[in-house]
């Protein structure tokens, strides 16, 4: 699981980072609100920490921007700002929480682990659906819902489906898929990426899905339906 703390205060920014790891969470840092949204838009975290009182962009902003655009990671609120309409604010622009300062690190790490179950209880559903394509999560294998047929995926197929369909019309550059799927440090040649994404798109074609994954010159890719 990969947490986003975008967060100004420095000291407890790494404090709440070593305690995450110590829980084996993934970690990066922001400390800028336009660089804290600029990473929370890759759509490769599950969750995001997000202070309200940020430079050059406050963390209501950044969340109202993600909810309009569609990015529905966990996102829980950490300011020192506890009144209640500021909480209502919270809230009603798509807060999962909001945890005011100061807190004590068991009760956030509490926090995080309810919102990344209920996160785990979405995505293990045991299909996923779009436009007339579905994925078995438990088989491996795509369907076309409309003539019944299907084919098996190998799990890095899988992988990048799945991350297609929970990000549907939406371009996803190639370092946003290489973060989610290979991870930020596994360096990968990209000819890989093309490979798979052809192999895909020959099972798509060979069940006669009406889904395809495009090629967005100098953006990366989008799966839509044609």
């Amino acid at each position: 699981m990969r947490i986003l703390i975008i967060e100004d205060e420095f000291n407890l920014a790494d404090a709440i980072n070593e305690r995450l790891k110590k829980e084996k969470y993934l970690v990066d840092i922001e400390t800028d609100g336009e660089d804290g949204l600029y990473s929370a838009e890759t759509g490769i975290y599950d969750l995001i920490l997000l202070d309200v009182m940020l430079p050059h962009m406050d963390g209501f902003t950044i969340l109202k921007t993600l909810r309009e655009e569609g990015i529905n990671t966990k996102i829980i609120m950490l300011t020192a700002r506890g009144e209640i309409n500021d909480k209502l604010e919270g809230f009603n622009s798509g807060a999962d929480d909001y945890l005011p300062k100061p807190f004590h690190m068991d009760e956030l790490v509490a926090r995080i682990n309810v919102q990344l179950k209920k996160h785990n209880d979405i995505k293990n559903k045991d299909i996923i659906t779009y436009s007339d394509l579905s994925l078995d999560i438990s088989k491996l294998t795509i369907t076309c819902i409309t003539n019944n047929e299907s084919t098996n995926l190998v799990f890095k197929e899988f992988q990048l489906l799945e991350y297609f369909m929970n990000n549907p019309n939406r371009i996803l550059s190639k370092d946003q898929i290489y973060d989610k799927i290979w991870g930020m440090e596994n360096e990968i040649e990209s000819n890989n990426l093309e490979a798979y994404l052809s192999f895909i798109r020959k099972k798509l074609k060979a069940i006669d899905s009406c889904v395809s994954i495009k090629s967005v010159r100098n953006m990366g890719y989008k799966l839509e339906d044609k």
